[in-house]
């Protein structure tokens, strides 16, 4: 069959369209960045930073209306991802914050909001973060907020629980956390509100108090109490030198950028604990903060919405993946812009991570434009991996960058063989038991998927770490694969992202020895698919795992298995091609006029159960990734028509 005919000539013409679309939305700068999108509480704690600073007057929060009105759904609520049926937290914080916007509570949106939440019991039922926002503004009382001594600054690296033992986004958070905690402020804002009328209970029967589980985790609460009457009796040991510490650790952390960890969290909260300390709208400090705060922002006509956080060195590598693998020339002047723009972006300094991680020297990179003191290993091995891929004029100085990302990833493989996002051995489950913990992120533990996307640096670039490293490394992914024979995603939703990825990696690594593991992986993909075609997986199965796969298709979840699909079956010698053909025939059909893919469901993970994350060029390149493989593998010989397995 020639690669004209049939399915192969609309692939060829797809992956064209597709190339076409990617290639012209290039930054002149030489990166590629798309929108990273999450729920409406981002933008809600946005207005009510900007209300506590007085700073409101001048930017558009007006639009903020606008787009909090449009994302509201039928049942009066805000969601956490699309189609959740409605969060409790994020409809309370977009009411309020259409309240300090000055949206009238006897607004007929307000008033069907006001219905959601009483509904799944007000206030009262919401996580810690969302009271300690409206604790800020009187509306919520701090005697219901767990207590964080600003000791805590104080405590050795050596000792059991010091900040360090945080996932890098908990400590970036909680530092300045410490110091608004130990201050509980109440601020005025203009117009002043109450959210007296959440209070499912009614605001004179509410109980401030944390809630008690009836098991060992009480413990924390009874600790939390004795805090309370410390600070009641004034008896806060080194409260004054814990404060400082945390302020000096905040300013020592600010990029030039103005940024704080790369995340909004910690970038509203160390404003907020600025705040606290007095600090002037006008101080250089804060301007810069403020101004980072608006350059996570995105404006149009008229709708104001704020990012989590930016992905641009992620977004880059993975195009300029999805470009080479689909047929684009390693030294296509795009390719190479690209590839330089990202050898600029190489962290050289030292960050957080060198707290734990004695061996290590700096060569990573971070997800964002700046963030020196988090880079992380899932960036720097796909960077790594699209620097082997592309052809770039100074052959040398990429070489001795990728070196270098290879020795800091190496000395970041955890205890028990595989890799966490941001630290090494940052694994004490007990911290997500304490109060303040109710999001279960407090720890950064090693994964299935950063530890796919290493063994995939490695095989991918033909480079090594020591033997016994590796094996233990392949030792631990093994071991996560599920009775079903998936594996679970951390990062992306969900089983079908895992599993993915570590096919992926097991292809390029020793495959032989794994022919059973990478033929349980696929065989779960295989009947995971969809009688569309496609693929899906629900945000829902982090909390019911027996929803492990399902869901509508979507392009990015179609292509996850598709790529891991055919990884298998260049590793096992055997490829699925009735199931591939009618993945690629789900993405032919889903392609629009302009070469993109369009999806509403959300694919991301940042916390899983708590928060997710749509990352709107994950339907971009991961579809050309998908087809430019199927591609090779089709002209490599095999014949779709033949149907069933095909030997390789």
């Amino acid at each position: 069959m020639k690669i004209e005919d049939g399915i192969e000539f609309k692939v060829k013409e797809a992956i064209a369209s597709s190339q076409n679309y990617l290639l012209a939305i290039q930054n002149p700068g030489g990166y590629w960045w798309a929108e990273l999108e999450s729920n409406v509480t981002i933008t809600a704690e946005a207005v009510l930073l900007h209300k506590i600073w007085g700073t409101d007057s001048t930017r558009p929060l007006h639009k903020v209306v606008s787009y909090l009105r449009s994302q509201q759904r039928q049942h009066g609520g805000w969601e956490l991802f699309y189609g959740d049926g409605g969060d409790l937290n994020a409809s309370v914080e977009a009411y309020m914050a259409l309240k300090l916007l000055g949206v009238s509570a006897n607004d007929p949106a307000m008033i069907q909001a006001k219905s959601f939440i009483l509904q799944r019991g007000g206030i009262s039922k919401t996580r810690i973060f969302t009271k300690l926002h409206l604790a800020l503004i009187g509306c919520y009382n701090w005697r219901g907020l767990p207590s964080l001594p600003p000791w805590v600054m104080l405590l050795p690296n050596s000792f059991p629980v010091n900040i360090y033992e945080m996932s890098s986004w908990a400590r970036s958070s909680t530092v300045p956390l410490l110091i608004v905690l130990d201050h509980k402020p109440v601020y005025l804002t203009n117009p002043t509100i109450n959210l007296d009328e959440l209070y499912a209970e009614g605001v004179n029967n509410t109980k401030f108090e944390l809630t008690r589980s009836g098991d060992w985790t009480d413990l924390f609460i009874t600790l939390d109490d004795g805090f309370k009457l410390a600070e009641s009796l004034n008896f806060v040991p080194f409260r004054e030198e814990g404060i400082k510490a945390a302020e000096k650790w905040i300013l020592e952390r600010q990029e030039a950028t103005g940024d704080w960890g790369g995340i909004i969290p910690a970038m509203l909260n160390s404003l907020l604990a600025l705040r606290c300390l007095d600090y002037d709208a006008n101080d250089p400090i804060v301007e810069r903060g403020l101004k980072a705060v608006d350059n996570f922002a995105i404006e149009t006509a008229d709708s104001y919405r704020v990012q989590p956080c930016v992905s641009p060195v992620w977004d880059t590598a993975w195009v300029m993946r999805a470009l080479i693998d689909s047929g684009v020339a390693p030294d296509h002047p795009a390719v190479v812009q690209g590839g330089e723009w990202l050898l600029n972006k190489q962290i050289l300094d030292y960050g957080d991570w060198a707290v734990k991680n004695h061996q290590g020297k700096p060569g990573a990179w971070a997800f964002e434009f700046e963030n020196r003191f988090y880079p992380d290993v899932d960036d720097s091995a796909v960077v790594v991996m699209a620097l082997h891929l592309a052809k770039l004029p100074n052959e040398k100085l990429k070489q001795n960058a990728i070196a270098r990302a290879l020795n800091w990833i190496d000395s970041m493989q955890c205890k028990p063989g595989g890799w966490a996002a941001f630290d090494i051995d940052n694994d004490q489950d007990w911290l997500n038991s304490i109060p303040y913990g109710d999001l279960k992120a407090m720890i950064d533990p090693n994964t299935a998927d950063v530890t796919a996307r290493v063994l995939e640096m490695l095989g991918l670039c033909h480079l090594s770490i020591d033997a016994p490293k590796l094996e233990k490394a392949l030792t631990y992914l093994l071991g996560e694969q599920e009775s079903a024979g998936c594996w679970f995603g951390r990062w992306g939703v969900n089983y079908i992202y895992g599993t993915s990825g570590v096919l992926s990696a097991l292809a390029l690594i020793n495959p032989q020895k794994h022919q059973l593991s990478i033929q349980r992986g696929a065989n779960w993909l295989i009947q995971c698919q969809n009688p569309d075609g496609g693929w899906g997986e629900t945000c829902r199965s982090y909390d019911d795992p027996s929803l492990k796969g399902q869901g509508n298709s979507t392009a990015s979840q179609t292509a996850w298995a598709l790529i891991g699909l055919i990884a298998a079956g260049e590793a096992t010698g055997k490829l699925a091609i009735d199931t591939i053909e009618k993945g690629i025939d789900y993405l032919l059909e889903t392609q629009q006029p302009d070469g993109t893919w369009d999806e509403a469901y959300f694919t991301g993970t940042g916390f899983p159960s708590h928060f997710y994350l749509k990352y709107h060029f994950y339907q971009q390149y991961f579809p050309l990734m998908a087809l430019g493989r199927y591609q090779a593998v089709i002209e490599n010989g095999v014949n779709p028509e033949e149907g069933g397995f095909i030997n390789l």
